[in-house]
């Protein structure tokens, strides 16, 4: 009886064993794919505060919430089960649909620089088309979950591609994790971003001086975020791109980028050298694509 006892308690600690094994594993996997996906997760940020400019304040957290709904959607109906058939059936096909998702990266960046020097035919075109604030909230919200779909299979996708070989349900729950956190970060700082002005309002009507700062400063914080989403949408994309040709045998883009930073001597230095250089590729290819892409979505230019 004891004999059997023993075995039973050594077969729980072996199975428990193995539990903590697979969740370390988890969580190292997760972690390792959303630092690889951070130059998207801070675009994505940067990019999701605009929806909900023009609104009555106390619209703005519904609609980020509805967006947020729309991205756990994208992610875990569609895009999760659709990562993990392709990581079981068709690994061949991610590294070309990350070069895919890349070279749409770099259009989305390159578009937005010349939008700095020059309006969008779309801008004009939308704010002649007359809304009621019902109809312009679930156009903006509609406009925002696509967004979030293309940035979001960008995600996965460098989340699954960089996830050693596992099975399926060790990545689908990496898979699941970074989902998840990504898009409570993401959609929690877009909130605290979008409330900060309110919050500023609030400390004024106080006599906090800080208040007046914060109001004032929100604007400066959108407009740098909007530039550093920009640039990390491009840099991300050359990123992208170089890594798949160094894939498809095209290695000397690559190894030179990466000469260039070990020149200045590596290190933080030599990142940021490769990541500007990263940056020249994105923006070329972006601009480059742009012709074809804007026709194909549609967008005049």
């Amino acid at each position: 009886m004891s004999t059997g006892l023993l075995a039973l308690l050594d077969d729980v600690a072996a199975i428990a064993k193995v539990a903590a094994a697979s969740i370390d594993d988890v969580a190292a996997q997760a972690a390792k794919a959303g630092a690889k996906a951070a130059g998207v997760v801070i675009d994505d940020a940067a990019v999701t505060p605009r929806y909900v400019v023009g609104f009555d304040a106390k619209r703005e957290l519904p609609i980020i919430w509805r967006i947020a709904q729309g991205s756990l959607f994208n992610k875990f109906i569609i895009l999760l089960p659709a990562a993990l058939l392709l990581s079981a059936f068709a690994p061949w096909v991610i590294t070309p649909l990350l070069m895919v998702g890349g070279i749409y990266l770099c259009f989305e960046g390159a578009e937005k620089v010349l939008e700095w020097t020059r309006p969008h035919p779309d801008q004009a075109q939308s704010s002649a088309v007359p809304m009621d604030a019902k109809q312009l909230e679930d156009y903006r919200v509609k406009g925002a979950i696509k967004t979030d779909f293309i940035l979001s299979a960008e995600i996965m996708a460098i989340a699954l591609a960089t996830m050693p070989d596992s099975n399926v349900w060790t990545q689908g729950a990496a898979l699941a994790v970074v989902a998840l956190g990504i898009t409570v970060g993401v959609y929690g700082v877009v909130a605290l971003i979008v409330k900060a002005d309110d919050v500023g309002a609030a400390m004024v009507l106080r006599g906090m001086s800080a208040g007046a700062l914060l109001v004032r400063g929100m604007p400066v914080v959108l407009k740098v975020l909007s530039i550093v989403g920009t640039v990390a949408m491009i840099w991300v994309g050359g990123g992208i791109i170089l890594h798949g040709l160094e894939f498809f045998g095209l290695a000397a883009p690559q190894h030179w980028v990466h000469g260039a930073g070990l020149a200045v001597g590596g290190g933080f230095i030599g990142w940021v050298v490769e990541a500007a250089l990263a940056g020249v590729v994105g923006m070329a290819v972006g601009v480059a694509v742009i012709p074809v892409l804007s026709r194909l979505l549609g967008k005049g230019h």
